[in-house]
C-alpha cells in the first residue's frame, strides 16, 4: 500500500523543512509514503532550500518557471503521483500530517473513494470568525449544487484513490480547486465522505494566501461546475 502526499510549495522557507520532517516522521502504519514536491515558482530562499536540504529526503521535487497557482501545482503533482492513494498537504503547521491515517484509512479499507477531512467536526476546532464564516458559506452552497452532504468543502486534506483523482481534468489554476474538484467528484456520483481533523490557522501575517477574490471565484466555480 502506498500513500502520494502532494506538498504545493510558493514562498515557504520559514516552514518548509519544518513540515516535511513532519510529513516523514508521521505515522502511517504500514502505509508507504511518497512525498511529492511542486515548488511554484517561489522568488524567496524556498527554492534554495529545497534544492539544497530537501532533495534526497523525498521521492520528487518538481520546479514550476512560472508562478501559476494552487490549483496548477497540484495537477503538476497528481499527474506524477503513484500511490493507490493521494492526499494533498500544504507547506505550513495549519494541517497536521499524524491525521493521515484517519484520512486515508476508509479508502484503503474500500469504504469510500474519496475522503475529506474536516475542521469543522472538531469541537475544539477553532479559526479566525470572518474565515468561518466564509467557509462555511462556501460550504452550504456547494452542497446545494453538488447535493453532497459535508461540513468542510474548502479543508486542505482532500484524499482520493488514484485512479479517482487522475481521471479528472482540473482546469483552476488557484484556490477554485477546491469547489471544482467537489463538484467534479460529485458530477461522478461518488459520495465525498468525512473525518474529524485537527487545525491550527494562521493569518495573512503568517503568510496565508487566499484573499475575497479567491471566495469569489469560489462562488463562480461551484456554479460553473456545478451545472454539469
Amino acid at each position: 500500500m502506498k500513500l502520494s502526499i502532494i506538498i504545493p510549495v510558493y514562498n515557504e522557507e520559514k516552514f518548509i523543512q519544518d513540515i516535511i520532517e513532519r510529513v516523514k516522521n508521521s505515522n502511517t502504519g504500514k502505509i508507504k509514503k511518497e512525498i511529492i514536491i511542486v515548488d511554484d515558482c517561489s522568488f524567496d530562499n524556498t527554492r534554495k532550500i529545497l534544492k539544497k536540504k530537501i532533495n534526497k529526503k523525498v521521492d520528487k521535487i518538481i520546479y514550476h518557471e512560472h508562478n501559476q497557482g494552487k490549483g496548477a501545482a497540484l495537477r503538476t503533482g497528481i499527474k506524477e503521483a503513484t500511490g493507490d492513494v493521494v492526499i494533498i498537504q500544504d507547506a505550513d503547521f495549519e494541517y497536521d500530517p499524524n491525521d493521515y491515517l484517519k484520512v486515508v484509512t476508509p479508502i484503503f479499507e474500500n469504504k469510500a473513494e474519496v475522503v475529506y477531512g474536516s475542521r469543522f467536526l472538531n469541537k475544539k476546532f477553532k479559526g479566525y470568525k470572518k474565515n468561518i464564516i466564509a467557509n462555511k458559506f462556501l460550504t452550504f452552497l456547494s452542497n446545494l449544487f453538488s447535493h453532497q452532504k459535508i461540513t468542510d468543502m474548502e479543508t486542505c486534506y482532500k484524499a482520493f484513490k488514484r485512479e479517482v483523482i487522475q481521471s479528472i481534468t482540473i482546469e483552476e489554476n488557484r484556490f477554485g480547486f477546491e469547489p471544482e474538484i467537489t463538484a467534479k467528484i460529485a458530477n461522478k456520483k461518488i459520495k465525498i465522505h468525512e473525518v474529524e481533523i485537527s487545525y491550527n490557522p494562521r493569518s495573512h501575517e503568517d503568510g496565508k494566501k487566499i484573499n475575497y477574490k479567491d471566495g469569489l471565484r469560489a462562488i463562480y466555480c461551484i456554479i460553473k461546475y456545478g451545472r454539469n
